[in-house]
């Protein structure tokens, strides 16, 4: 199994739609509130170059955005 790191806040909609995705599939992430967490915020900002969330970090290969279809190809979900 991939090593995931999703940024996310805990008011934003699309990070709750994708906590709930990984979830319901039984994938195993590492969630970090980047609301919360300043020097988390700052790692996203440089991986992805972008200040929204979510983010979502799988091996190294960052996904800006909960894209259900990328993720499910990504992680072999059909």
């Amino acid at each position: 199994m991939p090593k995931i790191k999703a940024y996310t806040l805990a008011t934003c909609p699309f990070c709750i739609k994708l906590k709930a995705f990984f979830k319901e599939n039984n994938i195993k992430f590492e969630n970090i509130d980047v609301g919360v967490d300043k020097k988390a915020r700052e790692e996203m900002i440089k991986k992805s170059g972008q200040i929204g969330t979510p983010v979502i970090d799988i091996d190294g290969e960052i996904i800006i955005g909960f894209e259900k279809e990328t993720l499910k190809k990504k992680l072999g979900i059909r």
